[in-house]
């Protein structure tokens, strides 16, 4: 009985903790039972909470995992591509060495253009010894549009963006001057041209346009083969007096690059059809052997009889026949120019010499049936020709001949430049029984034609001598043309004596060419990019066998780049 009164009593005592009365008489445990009761509520609370975030965290990085599967996708891809592009055009490994020589002209033009901006700012060139500018081309703007191209293919945006200013706000063609139709076509256009390719900047577009439309009266003769002078504000064209009325071969054959990709860019035609119809014309009564004299009359389009040359006047007639085709890609409606050039280059065989005793392989001159022994280095360019060229031979026995033509050339123009006490080249040369090469003019003007052919020799055959080779070239210049306020000819290649002019070309071409010999082979490949003879690269634009080019918004790719008629024929008298 007593031990049944102990269990009810027990009991009694565990529920009283359950009536609320028991905790409305004792304050203090109804405030630690509240304290608990929160306690227990918040960790069970923060744990629902952890448990949320941890979801919500895993989400995201799954999401993100994911985000990174695609990229890697897409980067596998694009090496894919690249590895592919890289193989078609024999890249290599990227050299060390390459990358300091690339930093090394990146330099020198960094010192050309500082001393033009310095001294000549906004003129055609500078004059670095006595440290002032003069306008050569009649205030076109020459080493400034010539430079546009090269400062963008090698990164210096800060000097791309002041020049652009400047042609914003500066460049006028409203000029009472009688401009060469060639040189303002290749520097001015082609420059202008390649900037818009390059940037997508539709300024220089709209400029191009405005000094070809200026250009566009020298076409208006009978035959259709231009005068090669035109005075820019009035219009008026004629030739020069010194050629006897007739056009010059190359001066009219040079253009067809720049007026086919202005009509391809704006969508008009009117510029194509100029400069087609001198190829057509010239086309009719083409000789079997594809040489043409330098003089040839814009009346009839008959050439004259006069000297046959790969030299000055005639060279980059050739040149175009051979890049139009390219820039046409290589399709039927500018197969003709191909034809043209191939049989062009048959009759280049046939001017080819040798040496004695060294062999150096050469290219005459020709004047009737008499062959000259002497090659200018202007005739240079053509090893780089050649050499792009050949892989379009359908006989492989072809390609592989004119491949080793352009090979043995290059070695005779490195030895231009290698056989004199300067290591740079000399105007031309003579080739005389037993004495291989002399150097007869002697003065070197900043020329880029060697480092042109050697630059096409290493992209299309991979070969690194035509790097080395180069590099020799820019340590020459850096010798004996490079001064403290710019760069200089030389006078005289045999005692170093300097002038006192820096050409734009040097600007324009041969540091561009240099820069790009040691620049990895995806920058300005040459299976989407053509040179014009000014060394500024054009996009191709895909053309149908119609040629029909169309109106080109995929233009604007970007990247991962004198006296009157000194770049042609000043040579060709004494200065």
């Amino acid at each position: 009985m007593a031990r049944s009164k102990q269990v009810a009593s027990g009991h009694h005592g565990i529920w009283k903790y359950f009536n609320p009365a028991y905790y409305l008489r004792r304050p203090r445990r109804l405030a630690l039972l509240f304290f608990l009761f929160l306690s227990v509520s918040m960790v069970v609370w923060d744990r629902q909470t952890l448990s949320r975030d941890y979801q919500l965290e895993v989400s995201k990085l799954n999401e993100e995992v994911l985000r990174l599967q695609l990229l890697l996708e897409d980067v596998k891809s694009v090496v894919a591509e690249d590895v592919s592009v890289n193989s078609t055009l024999k890249d290599v490994q990227e050299d060390p060495v390459d990358a300091q020589r690339m930093q090394r002209v990146k330099e020198a033009m960094l010192h050309a253009w500082s001393s033009y901006e310095k001294y000549a700012w906004g003129q055609d060139e500078l004059q670095p010894q006595t440290k002032d500018g003069v306008d050569s081309f009649g205030g076109l703007g020459a080493t400034m549009i010539d430079a546009l191209d090269t400062l963008y293919i090698m990164g210096l945006d800060e000097q791309f963006q002041k020049a652009r200013e400047w042609v914003a706000t500066s460049l006028d063609f409203d000029k009472d001057y009688d401009a060469s139709m060639f040189e303002t076509t290749i520097r001015v256009v082609g420059g202008l041209l390649s900037s818009y390719d390059l940037s997508g900047d539709k300024l220089f577009l709209d400029k191009a346009k405005d000094i070809a439309d200026r250009l566009l009266p020298a076409w208006d003769t009978p035959s259709g083969i231009p005068y090669n002078i035109i005075n820019l504000r009035h219009g008026n064209a004629h030739n020069p007096t010194w050629a006897g009325g007739d056009s010059i071969l190359a001066d009219s054959g040079t253009e067809q690059l720049e007026f086919i990709a202005l009509s391809q860019r704006t969508g008009d035609p009117k510029y194509q059809q100029k400069v087609e119809k001198v190829i057509s014309v010239l086309n009719k009564n083409f000789p079997a052997d594809g040489l043409l004299p330098i003089y040839i009359s814009p009346e009839t389009a008959n050439p004259s009889h006069s000297t046959i040359t790969f030299g000055a006047m005639g060279d980059s007639f050739y040149e175009y026949l051979l890049k139009v085709w390219v820039f046409g890609s290589k399709t039927l409606s500018v197969k003709h120019y191909r034809d043209m050039w191939e049989k062009s280059m048959n009759g280049l065989v046939s001017l080819v010499k040798k040496s004695t005793p060294s062999s150096f392989t050469y290219i005459c001159e020709k004047s009737g049936n008499s062959l000259s022994d002497k090659m200018d280095e202007l005739a240079c360019f053509a090893p780089g020709m050649l050499a792009l060229g050949a892989s379009g031979y359908d006989d492989p026995a072809e390609a592989k001949k004119f491949l080793s033509l352009a090979e043995e050339l290059a070695w005779t123009c490195y030895n231009f430049y290698e056989s004199t006490p300067t290591k740079l080249a000399g105007e031309n040369y003579f080739f005389n029984s037993g004495s291989d090469m002399s150097v007869g003019t002697s003065w070197n003007i900043l020329r880029p034609e060697t480092v042109e052919s050697l630059f096409y020799l290493w992209r299309l055959t991979g070969n690194k001598t035509y790097q080395d080779w180069g590099w020799n070239i820019f340590e020459a210049f850096e010798k004996n043309s490079r001064i403290e306020s710019g760069y200089v000819g030389l006078k005289d290649v045999n005692t170093g004596v300097k002038d006192n002019k820096m050409q734009s070309f040097f600007l324009a071409e041969t540091l561009k060419y240099l820069y790009l010999l040691f620049s990895p082979t995806t920058v300005i490949p040459l299976d989407e990019w053509v040179f014009n003879t000014e060394a500024h690269p054009l996009k191709i634009v895909p053309w149908n066998d119609q040629g029909n080019l169309g109106q080109s918004t995929a233009v604007q790719q970007r990247k991962p780049t004198i006296r009157l008629r000194q770049r042609r024929i000043g040579r060709m008298t004494n200065k």
